[in-house]
């Protein structure tokens, strides 16, 4: 992709974005060897574009947004308004898991898709995520989100990191069709949940006990944390779950950085089925379910009932990032609501 000359593309395919719809086409574009060496594709320039990012994020994505989401464009917006911000962000694009670096494609001196590159670090090492891939409605079927996002990946080769990453909703086959042709593979399928706190919230029969945890539990939490939420995907926490274990100097520890945790237990015939636990740090979930292959589906869904109850005095919503599948209906079934499901893709060539 480096070398001269150009290449042709001929897509069925035209990508909104990571969360966005599918447009089938049978539209081309010829496109230098050199990705941005096309006169409408060019890096991203923090110092003025990212008020114009921001609203094809929200053109294209509007209708699946969250609140988080929603937070995000303001935030872009107010950041792409702040001298003082885009002065450090020049100094910080490789330090900071914020969208100051990308690319963008520009007709007419109008930003008409964009494609950002997201640094982290994770273990000492640094990890690309790729996200924000959008075209304006009235420029899809041209094959720009494909080469916008080759020019991401040839980013990530350029700056020698090998770890890059995408998510695309497990409802846009087109997508994850194209996100393969470019060399990614399939990791995790996880869908995130969101409920409204209720005082009120339903309980279960009495053959699931909901307890604090005890420390005697936390040998098996742990285990089952490990296996829903794997390390290689852990990249994006700014946090690891040391922060649950029991013990006088962890408990000192979060009562001096002002962290509330709390946590629960269900107990069935005096086995530990599930555990849960909140941790208020920010955006994104809140809620982390330990379960085992073999717990009852039950357990899962009283913790979160009692998480409802409990955290009602505070804090409108909660939110949950779990493994697509098997405990779909038991979380459904305690009143929380599907959001979407992404598949966790990783560049492997």
């Amino acid at each position: 992709m480096l070398g001269k000359g150009t290449f042709h593309i001929s897509c069925n395919f035209v990508v909104e974005g990571q969360t966005g719809a599918i447009i089938i086409t049978m539209a081309s574009i010829t496109i230098p060897a050199r990705m941005d060496a096309h006169p409408n594709l060019r890096p991203l320039n923090i110092l003025r574009d990212l008020p114009a990012v921001a609203d094809l994020i929200e053109t294209c994505f509007s209708s699946t947004m969250d609140n988080e989401g929603r937070q995000y464009v303001q935030d872009m917006r107010r950041a792409g308004r702040d001298d003082s911000f885009s002065n450090w962000a020049n100094r910080a694009i490789e330090s900071t898991s914020l969208p100051l670096s990308g690319y963008v494609w520009e007709e007419n001196s109008r930003i008409v898709g964009n494609a950002s590159v997201i640094p982290f670090r994770h273990n000492k090492q640094r990890v690309y995520l790729i996200a924000n891939v959008a075209v304006e409605p009235d420029h899809r079927r041209k094959g720009i989100a494909r080469a916008l996002t080759q020019r991401a990946l040839d980013h990530a080769r350029e700056k020698k990191v090998d770890n890059v990453w995408l998510h695309v909703r497990d409802d846009n086959p087109g997508a994850i069709d194209l996100y393969l042709q470019l060399g990614f593979v399939e990791r995790a399928r996880r869908t995130s949940w969101q409920a409204h706190t209720d005082a009120h919230a339903p309980t279960l029969p009495a053959d699931i006990v909901i307890t604090s945890r005890h420390p005697d539990f936390w040998p098996n939490q742990l285990n089952w944390l490990s296996r829903l939420y794997p390390d290689p995907l852990g990249w994006h926490r700014n946090w690891d779950f040391k922060s649950l274990r029991p013990g006088l100097w962890n408990w000192l520890y979060l009562l001096f950085v002002d962290l509330n945790i709390r946590q629960w237990a269900a107990v069935k015939k005096g086995k530990l089925e599930a555990a849960l636990a909140w941790i208020p740090y920010g955006r994104g979930e809140s809620l982390f379910v330990a379960a085992g292959e073999e717990s009852d589906p039950n357990a899962l869904t009283a913790l979160l009932l009692q998480a409802r109850r409990e955290l009602a005095h505070s804090h409108v919503t909660i939110s949950l990032e779990f493994p697509a599948g098997k405990f779909d209906n038991a979380i459904g079934a305690a009143g929380f609501k599907s959001l979407r499901t992404l598949i966790w893709m990783q560049a492997t060539s």
